[in-house]
């Protein structure tokens, strides 16, 4: 076979900026994509018969192959020398490694001329360019073409069909210049989510003992696997005598870590573990840096965590930068930040010969970092609440009432994305899973019944439908009411009897049976659309998305009944916590009610959701009466009164049973408490429910939970 003329490459790319990861193209199959095309095949006419072809539409009908992945077929279209020189499987490998290896897609052939050297040799001139992981490529290159015996044509083939300076002795090799992932921050700047440090335990097989088995034994034992999942590794195809080969990636601790722990703490247990696998032979420990969450469990509901990317990922996410090494954000704030956070791989697509040197760099692409993200979080207020609800099923929401600013989303129980991190045992995710107190579930994502917490919410809309006189005396009717014989055995009970039965006592006193009252003077109609406007039944305009808030399980409030009831936050209301703090919001911001927002801003710009939601009126008559409810020793949070700092606050205990007459069922406690001066230094709206605390003194088991964290965050003023 007569020797191809080489043509040049045309520059395509910027120089390498450096070489982190090695994806080398011979001998392993890639990921690719399903539909390429060429520019110069029209795949919907007809092919035309070998006999007929010319070497022009030989070329055309090779490209249009190649972008179909078409190999067992553009091997037919080789002549005998050639397919002599290379068999039909290695010809399908070669291609497929290498243009699927560096995705190259929309190949497009231009043919520039064409000239015959003898009667029965022609050789085709032509530009091709195409895309790739590292960007466009584009060259110029030439295809010989010998007449056949059935007096037809097949194309001459060797290596630099591919790239014309591409020999059988080289390599097509894509270097992976890693990008690093984007950080979380607080508003102060606290590291939420970052690089951190772990330990590797790794086992070297040309240094075990004589005895394998023994030792392969020991460490099994030591880091809770199986025998069996040690030796798999260790007799991988890759592994040599001093190849150091990852088991697990465990925990590490810096040694001030150590001297603050308890005896029998994880951290010195970590220590004893890695003494005792240093002891068996071939065991080696190193720094590995991997996804580190600083607040562990305190924060890991908001958070989320990574894992590493998955088959299905990759065919959810195709043309995202993506490779099977990478990470992908899989819960909480690395999963609603991912594009952000991911940055982008860059990469150098080059030609190396047989000892691995670099003939030629086909095309490179700069990596690009992830974006840092900074959120409204104040990790310190975070941990606080974690700290006071850990042993507890609750969830807590805080936000600048002023600014709309989220300042903590805390769910207990929890648990810790660092293990997710590290590689989470099945004993680990099944005690999770099968944990009766759900350390899995996100209860500030949730809705819940919100009790007399709700009050001042219905007491908003009944002034502003004109259906409540806020001076009207309702009349001291004791503990126990219904409005008529109609309602059979079913009475509204209350906890506080007192005279003047007016709006503002009802909310010190927390009445059920006024706001029963207050409920079916409203009616059904206007109640229900006056909730409508406050945003129930539509999605939270929040980063994070929050399950929906309900009046009635139907479309409508369906009986006299469940009207009462929706008065003081039982029925079938059901509220998120955050949008609760929305709708409290309106109370100190003239009857606006602001969108809450997570990503910070140094200046931040206060956007209303839904704004003139109440009268300024009525706004500040509900403020005023929540901060006697918390000033007025009658009031049932006077418990969170403070002498530094005027407050206002709202309790509820809201009955989780089956029927009326049910006394197994439970109650959830909550707090709704707010700064009430406007020129707070610290501006404070905070939202907390417990589960479970019926026999514990209902809302004020929350209140001296919460207590501690308003002399943490409130005393700790600028």
């Amino acid at each position: 076979m007569k020797k191809r003329r080489k043509s040049s490459i045309i520059p395509v790319c910027a120089a390498v900026l450096g070489l982190l990861s090695l994806l080398t193209i011979g001998l392993i199959c890639f990921p690719y994509f399903a539909h390429l095309k060429s520019d110069i095949t029209d795949k919907t006419k007809p092919h035309k018969s070998r006999v007929a072809q010319t070497p022009e539409e030989l070329l055309t009908e090779y490209i249009r192959l190649l972008n179909r992945h078409e190999y067992k077929k553009m091997y037919s279209l080789l002549q005998d020398d050639s397919k002599n020189a290379i068999t039909e499987a290695d010809f399908i490998l070669r291609n497929q490694n290498i243009y699927e290896g560096i995705e190259a897609r929309n190949i497009h052939a231009e043919i520039t001329g064409t000239t015959a050297e003898e009667p029965s040799d022609v050789n085709v001139s032509y530009k091709i360019s195409f895309d790739s992981v590292a960007g466009s490529i584009q060259f110029e290159n030439l295809a010989r073409f010998t007449r056949t015996d059935t007096a037809g044509y097949a194309l001459e083939w060797d290596d630099s069909q591919i790239f014309p300076e591409l020999t059988s002795e080289d390599k097509v090799k894509v270097f992976v210049k890693k990008a690093k992932r984007g950080e979380i921050f607080d508003r102060n700047g606290i590291l939420l989510a970052g690089e951190g440090v772990a330990s590797s335990i790794g086992l070297v097989p040309g240094k075990m003992s004589e005895e394998p088995a023994n030792d392969i034994k020991k460490m099994a034992k030591l880091l809770k696997l199986s025998p069996e999942d040690i030796n798999k590794r260790r007799k991988a195809s890759w592994v040599r005598d001093d190849s150091l080969v990852p088991v697990k990636t465990i925990r590490k601790y810096e040694e001030a870590d150590l001297l603050a722990q308890a005896p029998d703490s994880g951290a010195l247990e970590t220590e004893k573990l890695k003494k005792a696998l240093l002891k068996i032979p071939g065991v080696m420990i190193s720094d590995v840096k991997v996804r580190y969450y600083p607040l562990g469990e305190k924060a890991s509901h908001l958070t989320g965590y990574v894992q590493s990317i998955t088959a299905e990922d990759l065919k959810k996410h195709p043309n995202e930068g993506y490779t099977s090494s990478s990470v992908i954000g899989r819960t909480g704030l690395e999963s609603l930040y991912e594009k952000e956070l991911k940055g982008q791989n860059g990469y150098d697509i080059v030609i190396t010969d047989s000892e691995g040197n670099t003939k030629s760099t086909l095309a490179s692409s700069p990596q690009e970092n992830g974006k840092d993200i900074y959120i409204t979080i104040d990790s310190a207020l975070q941990a606080k609440l974690y700290d006071q609800f850990k042993e507890d099923k609750s969830c807590s929401v805080a936000m600048n009432p002023l600014t709309g600013e989220v300042l903590a989303l805390v769910s207990t129980p929890s648990f810790d994305s660092n293990d997710f991190i590290l590689g989470i045992s099945n004993d680990k995710w099944n005690q999770l899973n099968k944990d009766k107190a759900k350390p899995l579930y996100n209860r500030f994502r949730q809705v819940w019944c919100p009790g007399s917490s709700f009050k001042p919410v219905i007491a908003a809309i009944g002034l502003t439908a004109g259906a409540i006189d806020p001076e009207e005396d309702f009349g001291n009717v004791g503990l126990r009411w219904q409005k008529d014989s109609s309602w059979g055995n079913y009475f509204v009970t209350t906890l506080h009897s007192y005279n003047n039965v007016n709006l503002e006592n009802a909310l010190i006193h927390s009445d059920n049976i006024y706001f029963a009252k207050a409920a079916l003077k409203i009616g059904a109609p206007k109640l229900e659309e006056g909730l409508s406007q406050l945003g129930f039944s539509e999605t939270l305009p929040f980063d994070i998305t929050m399950s929906s808030s309900q009046y009635s399980n139907t479309k409508t409030i369906d009986t006299e009944i469940q009207l009462a009831d929706t008065g003081y936050g039982q029925g079938q209301v059901l509220v998120n916590p955050l949008h609760l703090a929305c709708l409290y919001s309106a109370f100190l911001n003239q009857g606006n009610i602001l969108k809450p927002c997570l990503l910070y801003q140094e200046k931040p710009k206060t956007e209303m959701w839904l704004p003139d939601a109440f009268s300024r009126e009525t706004a500040e008559r509900i403020k005023n009466a929540l901060i006697k409810t918390v000033d007025n020793s009658a009031g049932t949070a006077h418990a969170a009164h403070r002498k530094d700092i005027v407050l206002g606050a709202k309790t509820g205990t809201a009955e989780i049973k089956l029927s009326k007459s049910d006394t197994t069922g439970t109650e959830l406690g909550w707090l709704a408490v707010f700064t009430a001066d406007s020129q707070a230094e610290k501006p404070l709206l905070l939202i907390s429910m417990a589960e479970d605390v019926k026999l514990r003194g209902g809302s004020s088991y929350v209140i001296k939970k919460v207590n501690p964290v308003l002399d943490s965050y409130l005393s700790d003023l600028p």
